[in-house]
């Protein structure tokens, strides 16, 4: 039994972790940490966990580092830099779920910092060294022996999986990508503004961060290391009033002429053996992930313009954040992928 610590256990990645590692056989949950809502139960906070889950939330302050197997920092972006050091020197890994690490180069994490309008400085460089993107379906050799994971933002898991047999295979320019992305409300946090107000979100939809989103710039640099030509993307997401769920529509034209059946063919050979990724020749909705670990894509070619289309549906709260980062979680302690993480959608 491996003992794990959970920063930021007060927000909803955090929950879902707590969700996640109830059912998990090989993961106790040993300690809760937040700035927020310390020295209450987290049941207090999350009343639907009376009776699993009734541990005191702790402050930052208060780390015990004593018999701790992994942390998860489920912290805004610059705040797990902050605290990382720590354990590192005491040998423990660490998953991140802001963009803090989702790079392994200074000039890089600045790029993206500035992208975002941060201080571009990241405040402990020397360890970027160690950090791995945490995509497990191309990355999970390296996630086995990482110290840090970047857990992967929910927009950029979502376009990297639709986007990415196709890139690799060279069968769609790269030059002009466009994808557009439809998520719920949940994105937003527990804190999610004035905008996202039931009277303002209900019956409502717009864009936002139109072709600025921070996640674009992790899904180019990590497509970039896999394409032999430069990929640009327009990248336009939608917020609409649904509490979960990301679905991502991407468009691209074919660098030679081809057809649904040679495409489905490509996407399922490259996806065989990702245990959480489904190809589908059938329209996916967000409610066949909702609740799930799972990614549904359906790529195709439209008949009419010759163009590459694909959907690529998640829960942006599981596969997105949580499930993804338990995910990772199995590779770096040798447990099945699978494990506490193979339930199906909950529906409707």
């Amino acid at each position: 039994m491996k003992n794990v610590t959970i920063i930021g256990a007060t927000g909803f990645g955090g929950l879902g972790l707590i969700e996640i590692l109830l059912r998990h056989p090989g993961f106790k949950i040993k300690q809760l940490v937040a700035r927020k809502d310390v020295g209450m139960k987290i049941n207090e906070v999350f009343p639907h966990l009376t009776g699993f889950c009734e541990a005191v939330v702790e402050d930052p302050e208060n780390i015990d580092y004593s018999g701790i197997d992994l942390a998860f920092f489920s912290t805004p972006d610059r705040a797990g830099m902050t605290l990382i050091k720590q354990f590192l020197d005491k040998d423990i890994p660490v998953i991140d779920f802001s963009g803090d690490f989702r790079f392994n180069d200074a000039e890089v994490y600045s790029g993206y910092a500035r992208f975002k309008n941060m201080k571009d400085e990241h405040l402990c460089p020397d360890v970027l060294q160690h950090a791995v993107y945490g995509l497990p379906e191309l990355n999970a050799e390296k996630i086995k022996t990482a110290k840090i994971v970047g857990n992967p933002g929910c927009f950029a898991i979502s376009l990297i999986l639709g986007l990415l047999p196709a890139v690799e295979k060279g069968i769609i320019k790269t030059d002009g990508i466009i994808c557009d992305g439809k998520t719920g409300v949940s994105g937003a946090g527990k804190n999610p503004g004035e905008a996202n107000f039931y009277p303002q979100r209900y019956e409502n939809i717009n864009t936002y961060r139109e072709g600025k989103h921070q996640h674009i710039f992790e899904v180019e640099n990590l497509l970039n290391s896999r394409s032999k030509t430069p990929v640009n993307i327009l990248f336009i997401p939608q917020i609409i009033p649904m509490t979960r769920g990301i679905l991502s529509t991407i468009y691209a034209s074919l660098t030679a002429n081809t057809d649904t059946k040679e495409v489905l063919e490509i996407y399922r050979e490259y996806y065989k053996d990702k245990p959480f990724v489904a190809v589908t020749d059938k329209s996916p909705g967000t409610a066949d992930v909702k609740g799930s670990n799972r990614c549904i894509v359906r790529p195709m070619i439209d008949e009419k313009t010759g163009l590459f289309f694909a959907t690529s549906v998640i829960d942006n709260l599981l596969k997105g954040q949580s499930g993804n980062a338990v995910q990772n979680a199995n590779i770096i302690f040798g447990f099945d992928e699978k494990t506490g993480l193979d339930v199906p959608a909950f529906y409707p």
